[in-house]
């Protein structure tokens, strides 16, 4: 992994709960907050958020970018959530030419904000807001594969202590978030979660093995249980083909009643 770059997967909890105060994402808030003390303080974040896909990979560019409140039916005061972190038009221009450089076409938008894949973590884990972001965009054909390419590409970014945030949930079947907490429901989630953690953190296998078993998610157990659709989860992908490794640590919250895991590979330090 280029030495430079800090790669993490993180569970965003359920739109902006984490940051109202809801008592179901209590560990998750403990998480979010925890793990900044085990990284490098970034200069710049790089986001892929579940929460955006597009037909072909798009960057947001904009020097001030605004906020998305991307989600319905709640208090006021979760459209009145600010988070001023600023762009990175430099950065986003470098990363469309990373990805153009890897056969991946790629834009850049300065119309959209950020949505609350992006904020609602960033203002957990470093509430100030003051270190630039960028936002990069899930493919729509949501194919595995190709998002792990898409992590490799951005392996060849040339910028100092870079923080590669994926922005998803481990879990994700909203019929089965709001379902009664039956035993087998339990199981199937963590079937799915141990198969997970296994695959990311096995020193023993090959990588050619590791991004085997990734591309091939959905014969993992219970996999279109807990990712009906795998916007989700992509995120991961991306990350994992960043970090083209095992990860470092991994840590996983209850939220919601489920799981709600996290990643960390760990920059490798001059």
């Amino acid at each position: 992994m280029n030495n430079k770059h800090e790669v993490l997967f993180v569970s965003h909890g359920g739109g902006p709960l984490p940051l109202l105060g809801d008592l179901q994402h209590l560990e998750l808030v403990e998480q979010l907050q925890e793990i900044t003390q085990h990284l490098r303080q970034p200069k710049a974040i790089l986001v892929i958020s579940a929460h955006w896909e597009t037909d072909v990979a798009t960057v947001t560019s904009a020097a001030r970018p605004g906020l998305l409140y991307d989600y319905y039916g709640f208090a006021a005061e979760a459209y009145e959530i600010d988070y001023p972190a600023s762009g990175h038009p430099e950065l986003a221009q470098d990363l469309v030419q990373a990805l153009i450089s890897s056969d991946i076409e790629a834009y850049t938008t300065a119309m959209r904000g950020l949505d609350h894949g992006v904020f609602v973590p960033l203002k957990l884990m470093y509430p100030a807001g003051n270190i630039p972001v960028v936002q990069l965009s899930l493919n729509n054909n949501l194919d595995a594969e190709q998002h792990i390419t898409i992590g490799k590409a951005l392996q060849s970014l040339e910028c100092e202590n870079l923080l590669i945030l994926g922005s998803g949930f481990s879990f994700h079947n909203m019929k089965a978030f709001f379902a009664p907490q039956a035993e087998a429901t339990e199981e199937r989630n963590l079937a799915f979660e141990h198969w997970l953690k296994d695959t990311l953190t096995d020193t023993k296998i090959s990588e050619a093995e590791r991004e085997g078993q990734l591309i091939h998610w959905e014969d993992a157990p219970e996999a279109r249980f807990c990712h009906p659709r795998a916007e989700h989860l992509l995120p991961l992908h991306v990350c994992y083909g960043a970090a083209q490794r095992a990860a470092d640590y991994y840590s996983m919250a209850r939220t919601l009643g489920r799981t709600a895991g996290l990643f960390h590979w760990q920059a490798d330090c001059d």
